[in-house]
């Protein structure tokens, strides 16, 4: 290959790629959420993420017994 051409490789791998611009909107929301309601779906995402995990760390002594 020649020069110009290597080059013209190194150029196009150097550069960088054009990333598409988010469309970011400055209106208002359209729901209004209450600071209650932010608090049940708080409580609901910990319980339901949490939950499960927390007890089977709170029975794994259960768990590791072979009967």
């Amino acid at each position: 290959m020649s020069l110009p051409t290597v080059s013209r490789l190194f150029r196009r791998a150097l550069r960088t790629p054009l990333v598409p611009v988010a469309n970011v909107a400055s209106k208002p929301a359209k729901h209004n959420i209450s600071g209650g309601e932010q608090a049940i779906a708080l409580a609901v995402m910990f319980v339901t993420i949490l939950g499960p995990s927390s007890w089977i760390l709170a029975h794994l002594e259960d768990y590791k017994k072979k009967q």
